[in-house]
């Protein structure tokens, strides 16, 4: 009886180390984000769900701001010099020490990388048995790219960089995208011999191929039909064009798993958000971060939600909620903002102009118009009428506001907090309340109108009188 073998180990080394001064910015170019992912965070990704396990990033500059914003799931290595790519390379080889699988290399700043692709990648390096395997791509104008020089028998024979490239060697239009399948050792051994004989007196990660191809190594190429795929960030301008890509392939996903969006190029989620059938996106409406929705839901148009939990059936229209979990069947706007710590219950009405921060709300209640309800508990089929507030910060500390099942609050009833308001309770409208209600009672906190007849006649006549003696 054969038994089954496990796959080869398979480690991937993504570069991360360098300056990137054409971003123009404070922020490390891997913690740039677009859908929602620090830029290189989308190839981590990548590579997890190629099933690479072992993944060591290599960093340098801002090295903890890069650590913090990458994650703790990974291996690090430092580059403390920017010497090049090829010392980037060198420097993960502490931490793969006896490491004797395959070792991707790859560029940090390609966030559209599939992993179906590093999966075609490695297993066309293992059926060839090669020292190395790269993936090559065409492009009409490929200025700025390293070179793919191809041997007679169609093998690579190896990469030369567009600076160090004769102009012969400049009309090539396959280009090296810095994505590498190697054999470990091969790997490690050939960083250990290049030098920096290269128009930047850099160590290339691009000479390990000639070292390799030099020793009688077979060094393979997998062509990508698609040079968006593996096209690297550099510029904001690259990093809206990847955004836009990555977006778009977002929205089909979703599409061919049964939600309607009704305009794609108007439409924004980012990555890891997950929306069920039948719900319908309108335009401009933004999912962000850990956002899951329901079936069957209008969402926008002009919504935005982030890291909002959503049921069923759920109606949201132009409208701005964070971190809040939305029962069923529940509808919320125009013009509702939901600050984080909101929990609706199924059956809940938001309307216009309703701000709701640390709140919950139970099964069917309802706040229609103009209402502000912070750190607040309000119980099932209440009623809160134009012009709530909870008055929930005394300057000091912030305090709660209770308000029972079937309460019926009135227009401008201000809550003094902290105070609790009964079940079925009844607050007159205009009442500024700075103590309990009990259940099933009638609240009435205002002053008693004063009329005084025929005074406004009295009033305009004076007054006419007093400007006629100015004049």
């Amino acid at each position: 009886m054969t038994v089954p073998t496990s796959a080869p180990a398979c480690a991937a080394v993504i570069l991360a180390a360098g300056r990137s001064t054409r971003m123009r910015s404070a922020i490390p170019k891997p913690l740039h984000t677009l859908c929602g992912r620090p830029l290189t965070r989308l190839v981590i990704d990548a590579c997890r769900r190629a099933g690479i396990e072992r993944v060591v990033v290599v960093v340098g500059h801002e090295s903890e701001m890069v650590r913090a914003g990458l994650g703790d799931d990974v291996e690090y290595a430092l580059q403390t010099e920017q010497r090049g790519s090829g010392d980037a390379a060198r420097a993960a080889e502490p931490v793969l020490r006896g490491f004797s699988g395959e070792v991707l290399v790859l560029a940090g700043d390609v966030p559209l990388l599939k992993p179906e692709t590093l999966k075609r990648l490695v297993a066309h390096h293992r059926r060839a048995s090669a020292a190395a395997t790269l993936l090559t791509a065409t492009l009409d104008d490929p200025t700025g790219y390293g070179r793919i020089l191809r041997s007679p028998e169609g093998t690579v024979a190896r990469i030369v960089e567009h600076n160090d490239a004769t102009p012969e060697e400049r009309t090539i239009k396959e280009w090296n995208p810095s994505l590498y399948c190697f054999d470990a050792a091969a790997l490690f051994g050939a960083l250990a011999r290049i030098r920096p004989n290269n128009a930047q007196r850099e160590l290339q990660l691009t000479d390990t191929v000639g070292v390799l191809t030099a020793d009688g190594g077979r060094v393979e190429a997998v062509a990508t039909d698609d040079a968006r795929e593996v096209a690297g960030v550099n510029t904001r301008v690259e990093l809206a064009a990847a955004a836009a890509t990555l977006r778009r392939r977002l929205l089909t996903d979703l599409m061919l798993s049964g939600v309607t969006v009704v305009d794609p190029a108007a439409t924004y989620v980012d990555v890891g958000v997950t929306v069920g059938r039948d719900t319908v996106l309108e335009p401009q409406t933004f999912l962000h971060g850990d956002t899951a929705l329901g079936e069957g839901c209008a969402i926008g148009p002009f919504a935005c939600l982030r890291d909002c939990r959503v049921g069923d059936r759920c109606v949201i229209v132009a409208s701005h909620l964070v971190s809040a979990e939305i029962g069923s069947s529940v509808r919320i706007g125009p013009f509702a903002n939901l600050r984080p710590g909101c929990r609706l219950a199924d059956g809940v009405r938001i309307g216009d102009f309703v701000e709701l921060k640390n709140t919950a709300l139970g099964p069917g209640t309802s706040a229609s118009h103009l209402t502000y309800l912070g750190d607040a508990e309000v119980g099932a089929r209440a009623n809160i009428g134009a012009g709530v507030v909870t008055c929930n910060y005394d300057g000091f500390r912030k305090h709660r506001t209770v308000i029972g099942d079937g309460a019926f609050v009135g227009t401008h009833t201000t809550f003094i907090a902290p105070l609790e308001v009964g079940a079925g309770a009844v607050t007159a409208a205009g009442s500024v309340l700075t103590e309990d209600v009990p259940t099933d009672s009638l609240a009435i906190a205002r002053s008693r109108a004063v009329i005084k007849p025929d005074w406004a006649r009295r009033w305009r006549a004076a007054r006419e009188k007093h400007d006629g003696s100015d004049a």
